[in-house]
């Protein structure tokens, strides 16, 4: 995972407010309503950090720098699904989120380039 700019920050477009706010009350959403936008590299991987705490992927989190160069390499904002092969070639392009954030397609689209690997090396 790469964590790239902050989607929903509170000095940016804040989603922390009204019914969406009370929503993820409600349902216990891990998603951090009180994260501004981080100015440093260091305050971008603090929230990085939390993120990949409080979300629990089991996967490495990466930090885009803050030239978001691969936030603008692959279109990520707010939210993108990509895998990308040992060779560095993009395997599987997901959707913008929210709305086509699937992260089944990205599941399979992994089992199916695994798949792919085990019958070369067989």
């Amino acid at each position: 995972m790469v964590y790239i700019r902050e989607a929903h920050p509170v000095d940016g477009w804040w989603l922390g407010h009204g019914l969406f706010s009370l929503a993820l009350k409600m349902y216990r959403s891990p998603v951090a309503t009180d994260v501004y936008d981080p100015p440093t590299i260091e305050e971008r991987r603090a929230v990085a950090g939390r993120c990949d705490s409080a979300l629990q992927y089991g996967i490495p989190t990466l930090v885009d720098e803050m030239d978001d160069a691969v936030n603008r390499a692959y279109a990520a904002w707010p939210t993108r699904l990509y895998l990308v092969g040992l060779d560095g070639r993009v395997i599987y392009g997901g959707g913008l989120g929210p709305f086509d954030f699937k992260p089944a397609k990205l599941e399979n689209a992994i089992e199916q380039y695994l798949g792919q690997l085990e019958t070369k090396r067989a």
